[in-house]
């Protein structure tokens, strides 16, 4: 029995179980957040009343200029930009010689202390101006107001508008 006493010993010490050991494993955790733009106060209205002098029937400026409306967005990308947009003011009704149909002006407008403008004269968008990240108040105000031959202004509904587009980095 010695014999078989001897044999299970060094048996027992090879099957019993090694020391605990630890082990770690690690869950990455990762998410994203797009680069956008947007209106929170997406339009709004500048309403001008009577644009011609009542004395000549000329367009008056002062009816137009410093005439602002204020939007509401915010951009979340370090590069996004604003552009502008200035569209006529025109009335449908044909302007025979000595009258204007038409009202040309500068549509401005600040985000982020950054001004953007354009000019109706011109067709298209004024140039891209940086805002990068912000949220708050876009002010657009109306500037140097014209009508093309300076003449009596058509009778009608005048209409245009200046749009502004809130881009984020590409």
């Amino acid at each position: 029995m010695r014999k078989l006493l001897v044999l299970a010993v060094p048996a027992l010490l090879v099957a019993s179980p090694a020391l605990a050991q630890s082990a770690t494993g690690t869950v990455a955790i990762d998410g994203s957040v797009a680069n956008r733009c947007m209106f929170t106060l997406p339009n709004a209205t500048i309403s001008l009343g009577e644009i011609s002098l009542v004395s000549n029937g000329k367009l008056d400026p002062a009816k137009v200029n410093g005439k602002s409306a204020t939007l509401n967005g915010w951009c979340n990308g370090t590069a996004s930009t604003m552009t502008v947009t200035s569209t006529q003011l025109t009335t449908p009704t044909a302007a025979p010689t000595g009258f204007d149909n038409r009202v040309d002006y500068t549509g401005t407008a600040v985000a982020n202390a950054v001004s953007g403008s354009d000019s109706s004269l011109a067709a298209g968008a004024g140039l891209p101006v940086t805002v990068g990240q912000f949220s708050g108040d876009i002010v657009v105000t109306l500037s140097a107001a014209s009508s093309p031959t300076n003449g009596l202004m058509v009778a009608g509904t005048y209409t245009g508008n200046v749009q502004v587009t809130l881009a984020p980095a590409v």
